[in-house]
């Protein structure tokens, strides 16, 4: 496995913090919204960001190949001989970014053999930094003050209730299912590639995504999870999340955890079955 070494991390850090800092000038401000063929929105922010991105990890790897949600695709006969790649979403949350959320992220992946090793989530409106690498761990910061994070071990839920994040507008039956057959435990709501963010970091435990997204939505945070000792799993296998196994980009739904626990994978089962 090729790591990044700690120079090559900090331009990376420095690099897309002063995007978000670009970024922030046109949220700020009045911009028009676009509708791309699979009708989710488009703004000149996202086209700014993955411009700046894709010359950024240009000059920091220059021979690694770029794939991004807003650049022409390589097809698939092309990135099955890739081994080591970036894989970026320029905005992910545009939807939040459009209505002002706040919680919309600039996410940057670095994947080898399929697995995400090292990855970049940055949140410009509320100005913190999520960022993870194999080996080195997974840290937080904001400002350029940052500090180590570590997914929690599943809590016994009679003495502390776990904390589950769910997504305020995709899979919402699922996610009911799901909870109904979980001992006791508090919700969370959250945009974006945050949700796998508060898992990495331990203020929540579980994460079932029962609902579409694609490689680029969650490879960023999916490298902080890792970085910070949790999970991400298909939830259909219970096997490790893998990225470029196939011509589709579209991700299955998988479950960010910190290990397996027989009662919440009854409850997956249940969710999964009514969808």
């Amino acid at each position: 496995m090729k790591t990044l070494d700690e120079q090559q991390r900090q331009r990376l850090l420095e690099g897309v913090d002063k995007i978000g800092q670009q970024v922030m000038v046109v949220y700020r401000r009045d911009f028009d919204v676009e509708t791309k063929a699979d009708n989710s929105p488009l703004t000149e922010a996202d086209l700014l960001a993955n411009r700046l991105l894709t010359t950024l990890l240009q000059k920091v790897l220059p021979d690694t190949p770029v794939l991004s949600e807003e650049s022409k695709l390589a097809s698939y006969d092309v990135r099955r001989h890739w081994t080591r790649y970036w894989l970026i979403d320029p905005i992910d949350g545009t939807k939040e970014f459009v209505k002002r959320s706040d919680e919309f992220t600039i996410n940057v992946a670095l994947i080898e053999n399929g697995v995400p090793i090292f990855g970049i989530v940055q949140a410009p409106a509320l100005e913190q930094t999520w960022w993870g690498q194999t080996g080195i761990g997974a840290f937080k910061g904001s400002n350029g003050e940052s500090h180590a994070i570590q997914a929690r071990e599943l809590p016994v839920p009679e003495q502390s209730p776990w904390k589950v994040v769910g997504s305020r507008s995709h899979g919402a039956s699922a996610f009911e299912t799901f909870c109904r057959g979980l001992p006791r435990h508090e919700r969370v709501s959250m945009g974006s590639s945050l949700k796998l963010c508060l898992v990495a970091e331990g203020a929540a435990d579980l994460y079932p995504r029962l609902a579409p997204t694609c490689e680029w939505d969650t490879a960023a945070a999916h490298a902080v999870v890792l970085a910070a000792g949790g999970d991400v799993l298909d939830v259909s296998t219970l096997r490790p999340l893998r990225y470029n196994q196939k011509e589709s980009l579209n991700n299955p739904f998988f479950i960010v955890c910190n290990g397996r626990n027989e009662r919440w994978v009854k409850a997956l089962e249940k969710a999964r079955s009514s969808t």
